[in-house]
């Protein structure tokens, strides 16, 4: 049996019941004109061709390997999130710019302080010299009242994109001042909210020299102690009083001035100097009462030397505290020649605003850690403890301990700076890195997405001629079936 369907016969041959039949195909040639199979071909990898061309085409244009996820999903996936990260980073490396802007805005403007406070030191060095009179100290002290102002100023105003970096933020602390010597011998412990200063066992002893407020003073002794400076006096011994020298002896012989000890004794008198074995007291003669001897004011007793080293310790440590002054403990000391004396200095401090604090963020992720903190304090006088500083005393000591105050002022400015100076140099390599990871990341991101150009040409250039040869053949098969019009004519 034959069937003819569209040019192509299948001869089946039948046998016996449960033969299988032997089956072959034989492509009959034959003149059809329903369909161009060949014409239909050439077109279909015509088109095959010029997708791929215009694939070819696309990515040449762009310059993308994956303009679409259908060219590679897995690989589109990767991209965007190197792409994320790329941006991000990019973005870090920019607030980490913008850091390094404002920390160079505050420490430029602390710098501009520092240099008033150097200005300010330097005057009252000047003010504290005794050959200055009133008036000069009054003018030494108009120009620091100006610089305290534009101190002032300078904190207030400084800002970089509408932030005042040196204004300190809507909160308040109280900041305690340094505790101060007075310039005094003995031994300073500063706390947090008070300071102790300790006398050394023996140092107000009769005899001793102590000075306190820049003038020196003698410590005076009781009779009774100028008595007990030679008590055990031996034979031989030389005691000397008012100048005169007197020898220890068995018996007195005033003519000789030799005398026993116990009668020698009654040389001494109110105001006398006794010197025996090197050592040197004054017995005061104190009418008044006063603790000062009547006739020479540089000589005092322990107790008087204990309140004149209290108004100076206080004096020191009120320089440049006006909001809240300093004040001695409740109980003034009592010196003894075994323990010395120690004095409690209830410190001074001033109200000011909290430190401003901001942080910069310098990574993609929303970690934490990629936060750089920054901390500024308020410079304003207050804090710095230099507010309605005051030289123009008569004595020159006002001036004198102005000095330690802006001392103060110098190091907490110096340590401020030296923070912003180690926060930008943090900056600087953080930008440095990331603009590193940014590069390497990037090329990574570009070996995924971006086209291969040279490689894509060749592909291109094959895609073309393919494209040309195919519509060359699809012409010609168009032309095959055109033989079949010479049987119709």
């Amino acid at each position: 049996m034959v069937h003819a369907i569209h040019g192509i016969s299948k001869h089946i041959n039948t046998g016996a019941k449960g033969f299988t039949p032997n089956i072959y195909h034989k492509e009959v040639t034959t003149m059809i004109v329903q369909h161009n199979i060949t014409a239909m071909n050439a077109n279909r990898m015509l088109g095959m061709t010029t997708n791929s061309l215009s694939k070819s085409t696309e990515k040449l244009s762009s310059g993308y390997r994956i303009n679409r996820a259908a060219d590679d999903a897995a690989g589109l996936t990767i991209s965007e999130k190197m792409r994320k990260q790329i941006r991000g980073l990019d973005q870090a490396s920019t607030n980490a710019e913008d850091g390094v802007s404002a920390v160079q805005t505050a420490e430029g403007a602390l710098t501009e302080v520092h240099s008033m406070l150097q200005r300010m030191n330097e005057l009252a060095v000047q003010a504290s010299n005794g050959t200055n009179s009133q008036d000069d100290r009054k003018a030494i002290q108009d120009e620091i009242s100006q610089l305290t102002t534009e101190i002032d100023r300078v904190a207030e105003t400084t800002k970089f994109n509408e932030t005042y970096l040196l204004k300190g933020d809507d909160n308040t602390k109280n900041v305690y001042m340094k505790g101060h010597d007075a310039g005094l011998k003995g031994t300073l412990t500063d706390g947090a909210d008070s300071a102790t200063f300790k006398i050394a066992a023996g140092a107000l002893d009769a005899g001793k020299k102590v000075t306190i407020g820049g003038k020196e003073y003698t410590i005076a002794a009781t009779k009774t102690e100028a008595e007990d400076l030679f008590k055990n006096a031996q034979t031989d011994d030389t005691v000397t009083i008012d100048g005169t020298s007197y020898t220890i002896k068995g018996t007195t012989d005033a003519d000789k001035n030799e005398y026993k000890v116990d009668e020698l004794k009654a040389l001494v008198k109110d105001g006398s100097t006794v010197e025996y074995k090197g050592k040197s007291v004054t017995a005061i003669n104190d009418q008044n009462n006063d603790n000062v001897d009547d006739t020479d004011s540089s000589v005092i007793t322990a107790a008087h030397a204990i309140d004149l080293m209290n108004a100076e310790l206080l004096a020191a440590n009120n320089i440049g505290t006006a909001d809240h002054a300093a004040t001695m403990g409740n109980t003034k000391p009592t010196y003894s020649s075994t323990d010395g004396a120690e004095f409690t200095i209830n410190k001074g401090y001033a109200t000011v605003a909290d430190r401003l604090s901001f942080s910069l963020h310098v990574g993609s992720d929303a970690d934490m850690t990629n936060k750089i903190n920054v901390n500024i304090e308020t410079m304003n006088s207050a804090y710095l403890g230099i507010k309605d500083l005051n030289v123009k005393d008569s004595t020159g000591n006002a001036a004198t301990y102005a000095i330690d105050a802006i001392a103060d002022a110098v190091s907490k400015v110096s340590e401020q700076r030296s923070a912003l100076g180690a926060v930008q140099n943090r900056l600087e390599h953080t930008i440095d890195n990331l603009d590193n990871v940014v590069e390497n990341t990037t090329s990574a991101e570009s070996r995924i997405r971006d086209t291969d150009m040279a490689e894509e040409m060749v592909n291109y250039s094959k895609n073309n001629i393919l494209q040309q040869a195919g519509q060359s053949m699809l012409a010609q098969a168009n032309q095959a079936n055109q033989g079949v019009l010479s049987l119709l004519q």
